[in-house]
């Protein structure tokens, strides 16, 4: 092999080495290459800074009623196996005179969820600095995903899939507001076509 542009390349053929596998062999000879590069990919949101993601897209705007966008793909990587963890996160707040353009809502969620991660942090850190830089009267966020630590190895559950939330301000404080939230959620998207 030549020298690795990444240092993550050599790290992969001497775990390729270490699992009995000869590095250079035809099919292997190139997938250090390729996971170093998947995992800068993967984990590029160490990359980013939520402010800078945030700020462009602030706008005052007197509505005070709930932003939901639901449904936001998400892929990412437990920190405990380094496997893959996927599913879908939804995210509502209630504007207090500032709302943030929708598209950079799914933005932060990809940024937080290409870093090694648990679910319960992925969570709280879209709540949170949504609260934080938004100030609105309440944040919601709910996670739903399928772990393949769980699917693969471990307990080997197939069917298992794990539920978080982060609910803050008048979601957590009026049952009402959380409510709604939940009926929401749980609606189907229709197609629109």
């Amino acid at each position: 092999m030549s020298d690795p542009a990444d240092p993550l390349e050599s790290h992969v053929e001497s775990m390729l080495k270490e699992l009995g596998e000869d590095p250079g062999r035809d099919g292997l000879e190139r997938t250090p290459l390729r996971v170093a590069k998947s995992m800068r990919f993967l984990t590029s949101g160490y990359q980013q800074d939520p402010v800078a993601l945030l700020n462009g897209a602030l706008f005052d705007v007197t509505y005070d009623e709930m932003v939901l966008v639901k449904d936001i793909d998400f892929y990412s990587l437990c920190e405990h196996h380094m496997l893959p963890f996927f599913g879908r996160i939804h995210v509502a707040y209630i504007p207090n005179g500032r709302v943030v353009g929708l598209s950079k809502i799914p933005r932060l969620v990809g940024m937080f969820a290409r870093r090694l991660q648990v679910q319960e942090r992925l969570t709280m850190q879209i709540a949170e600095t949504i609260e934080e830089h938004l100030q609105p009267k309440g944040v919601a966020v709910v996670a739903e995903s399928i772990h393949l630590c769980m699917k693969m190895r471990g307990v080997e559950q197939q069917n298992a899939f794990a539920i978080t939330s982060s609910l803050k301000g008048a979601f957590q404080e009026d049952s009402k507001t959380r409510s709604e939230f939940m009926e929401l959620i749980r609606h189907q998207k229709q197609s629109f076509a």
